[in-house]
């Protein structure tokens, strides 16, 4: 199954935080599934880190790469085909970062791991 975390996700898994749920940490940990990390999830991890809303545990342009390495998690582009999503997506989602990983969840036909049911507006698949 391929696998797309929401920002909070990978953050919660990296980190051995307890608000990730059983299901979503076992789909993670498992080795049939493919896992991915929207672009939009990095832009929005380094805009809290500059404006100190999120501290991490090694400079920004080494712990994202590392990260991602470790666990196996692929970064995930944002295409035109994506965006364009967004242009008919009723705004269930005022956040752009969580509308853009909505859009590609749907366009990649992906699971979308994450804690927030407002996704289910959207009709994309939602594992929590």
């Amino acid at each position: 199954m391929n696998l797309l975390l929401d920002t909070h996700t990978f953050l919660w898994f990296i980190a051995g935080d307890s608000s990730l749920s059983k299901a979503a940490r076992s789909a993670i940990e498992d080795l049939n599934n493919n896992l991915y990390l929207s672009v939009a999830s990095v832009w929005e991890i380094a805009i809290k880190v500059s404006i100190d809303k999120l501290e991490l545990s090694e400079p920004f342009e080494t712990f994202i790469p590392e990260q991602l390495a470790e666990n196996g998690i692929e970064l995930l582009d944002i295409s035109v085909e994506h965006a364009a999503q967004i242009v008919s997506m009723p705004f269930h989602h005022r956040d752009p970062f969580d509308r853009l990983i909505a859009a590609q969840a749907n366009v990649e036909k992906m699971t979308l791991l994450s804690v927030d049911g407002v996704f289910d507006s959207y009709g994309i698949n939602r594992l929590w």
